[in-house]
């Protein structure tokens, strides 16, 4: 009987407490399994997983797992920041400002699956506060709009046009607050858990709760209008209290957050993992201790680390145009099938996630655009895996676990399951593969997956092609893991290739696959805003000192004007040679991946006569760091100057008022 009930635990048994009558049954139940297995030549007390492997370091949870199988989701912005073409909302426009009339999250959810998709998230609240549920923690929320007449629910929305797609759904909850009066003290901090609780208990099994790095600075916070700092690793008190909610509420779910605690930031916005990418990782504060949310030092967030303590792999974030808003500027900025395919390889290819920000415009649909950069590379990806070049291929192992070729032979690697494998004895770590297809193939894609249950267990792969009687290196990689896609630089057509791996333990190898890239049709109109020629411009005062300021109207986006230390605010003011229509201007950061002197904070006036001046804009260049996009921005209405004035009040990862300023480009629009 005690044998039976361990059979129990396996799944055989789903009644907790089994009558006679049911134990009777899976009694019977029991001896036909048993009597199967004899048939077919396996003992059943060994079920061919008594003699696995064991696990290598961390190994992921069921949740991970799942986040691992889904390899791609997309992020929604969408607050009254799209309203106006901001990156970041200050947390000052009013409710009712929010109002897509033409709003259709079905469109927004079709789009994302025709491209492959296999999640949603909702961006509940970014960092202007505004929620797009009804929620009781706040006045600042949708229930305020006239969109449906404040009786609508835009994340609810998101939600059932998410699962009609067959597709698994998720919420992101700035833990920042620009709008909130109390941010800064506890009452917000409960207010901020309340709203996770909301979201928990109102919106189905989520897959992810998503939480951004970005804690404190300058907001409206309820009319403030001040900086406010707080200790981002202790002010939400990330492990006493707010994860054991969603551990609570929603176990399906992974968190994310910049060190995790179950997925990490990749370390920038570029959508792209480091060519060695490691699942497993420790957060490390300052102090030696584990870091919490937004409180790292050092940490090798991109590639992770080879003997990290945890299962924390990488989400590769990036949005689908410039900017994670909606711009009506970057309509053909849109990023291409071939540059989404590109991220592809080099996010879930490199055993992370791609998560794609889509950004609704005022009407509340993805713009044609962005609806067909998606579909073309929805049908690159199915017509590049659509085939698997590699199969009906003929395998020569060097080692085979137990000689047992049903569970542990490389034919499991052609199976398409991610969990069966070909496994070695435990001790050979460098065994060979040759693999035999049945004709010659032209490939350029080699894709290489390990049973990640296992834990992440290859330092490194090699793999040689057959040509004149000898094997020729072909490709190598570090880090496998969940999955591995090694491009090559051209096409090569063969027949015979040996594989060679390098692990510290048995290998597990998962998966094996050729692959051809398919090409894709995708045309979008070029459309250029209409700028003013700075040919005749004239510096008629600088208040910098430093640098040459001719490189920011050279049209080379990888020139820059760097300045010498100042004290801000500093301003430089041109004369464009005779009076103009201007409606707007654009800031280029630089473009060399240094992030001194980028502008966070601006001024710009304008004057007809050089004497009396009128300011026409001031603002912020939010996200300037992690996204050192061109910073556009459109007047409210068209100006007529001859000259204009740039002033500079502050720049991004500095403390004090004492820095250098860089500009890339800059322009000025006409009608």
């Amino acid at each position: 009987m005690h044998a039976l009930f361990n059979i129990a635990e396996t799944g055989i048994f789903t009644d907790s407490k089994p009558t006679v009558s049911t134990m009777f049954h899976y009694i019977v139940q029991f001896s036909m399994f048993a009597a199967t297995a004899v048939a077919i030549g396996c003992n059943p007390s060994e079920k061919g997983l008594k003699n696995e492997p064991a696990a290598y370091g961390p190994t992921p949870s069921a949740a991970q797992l799942n986040w691992h199988e889904m390899e791609m989701y997309c992020l929604i912005h969408f607050t009254p920041t799209t309203f106006q073409n901001k990156e970041w909302g200050f947390g000052d426009a009013p409710a009712d400002l929010f109002n897509p009339q033409h709003f259709d999250a079905n469109q927004i959810a079709e789009a994302a699956k025709s491209a492959g998709f296999n999640g949603l998230i909702s961006v509940a609240k970014h960092h202007d506060g505004y929620c797009l549920w009804p929620t009781k923690t706040t006045d600042y929320n949708i229930s305020n709009s006239p969109w449906k007449d404040g009786k609508g629910d835009m994340v609810k929305e998101f939600m059932e046009a998410a699962h009609k797609q067959g597709m698994q759904f998720g919420v992101y909850v700035s833990a920042w607050d620009r709008n909130h009066p109390e941010y800064g003290n506890a009452e917000y901090a409960e207010s901020y858990r309340e709203q996770l609780r909301e979201l928990y208990g109102g919106y189905g099994e989520l897959f992810t709760s998503w939480h951004d790095g970005a804690n404190g600075g300058d907001g409206y916070y309820g009319g403030a209008n001040e900086v406010r700092r707080i200790d981002r690793s202790t002010y939400y008190e990330w492990e006493e209290k707010t994860w054991p909610i969603t551990r609570e509420m929603q176990p399906t779910a992974v968190i994310f957050s910049d060190v995790g605690p179950d997925i990490r930031w990749v370390g920038n916005e570029k959508g792209i993992a480091d060519e060695t990418s490691w699942a497993t990782f420790t957060p490390i504060g300052p102090d030696g201790d584990k870091a919490a949310p937004g409180h790292i030092d050092d940490q090798f967030l991109g590639g992770g680390q080879r003997d990290g303590k945890f299962w924390i792999p990488a989400e590769c974030d990036v949005p689908h145009r410039p900017g994670w808003f909606y711009h009506p500027e970057q309509d053909q900025q849109v990023k291409t099938p071939d540059q989404l395919f590109d991220l592809y390889l080099k996010s879930v290819g490199r055993g992370a996630a791609l998560n794609l920000g889509l950004a609704p415009n005022t009407d509340g649909l993805l713009h044609p655009n962005d609806v067909a950069s998606l579909k073309g590379f929805g049908e690159k990806l199915a017509k590049t895996f659509a085939e698997n070049l590699a199969a009906g291929a003929k395998f020569e192992a060097s080692d085979i676990r137990d000689g047992n070729e049903r569970y542990f032979g490389p034919a499991n690697l052609l199976d398409g399951d991610r969990y069966s494998y070909w496994a070695t004895a435990d001790g050979v770590t460098s065994p060979e593969l040759i693999i035999t297809l049945e004709n010659e193939a032209t490939f350029d894609l080699i894709r290489l997956r390990e049973n990640i249950k296992l834990g992440q267990r290859l330092d490194s792969v090699w793999v040689d092609r057959w040509a004149d009687e000898s094997w020729e290196p072909l490709a190598k990689a570090t880090s496998v893991g969940s999955s591995r896609i090694i491009a090559l630089n051209e096409p090569i057509t063969a027949q015979r290739l040996r594989i060679r791996l390098f692990s510290p333990v048995a290998v597990a190898l998962s998966d094996f696959g050729l692959f051809k890239e398919a090409q894709v049709e995708y045309t979008m109109a070029e459309i250029e805003r209409p700028g003013i020629d700075p040919a005749i411009w004239r510096v008629v005062d600088n208040g910098f000192d430093g640098g040459e300021p001719a490189l920011t109207i050279d049209k080379r986006k990888e020139t820059f004007w760097l300045t010498a230390e100042t004290d801000l605010p500093k301003h430089i003011t041109i004369d464009m040679g005779k009076s103009q229509t201007i409606t707007g201007f654009s800031y280029l950061p630089r473009q060399d991946g240094n992030t001194a002197g980028l502008i966070s904070r601006y001024m710009f006036e304008t004057s007809v006569d050089g004497a009396v001046w009128k300011k026409v804009s001031t603002g912020e260049f939010a996200n300037i760091v992690a996204n050192p996009i061109e910073q556009v921005v459109d007047f409210d209405k068209s100006i007529q100057a001859r000259y204009f004035r740039f002033t500079v009040t502050a720049v991004a990862n500095t403390s004090g008022n004492h820095t250098v300023v860089s500009i890339g480009e800059f322009n000025v629009y006409r009608d």
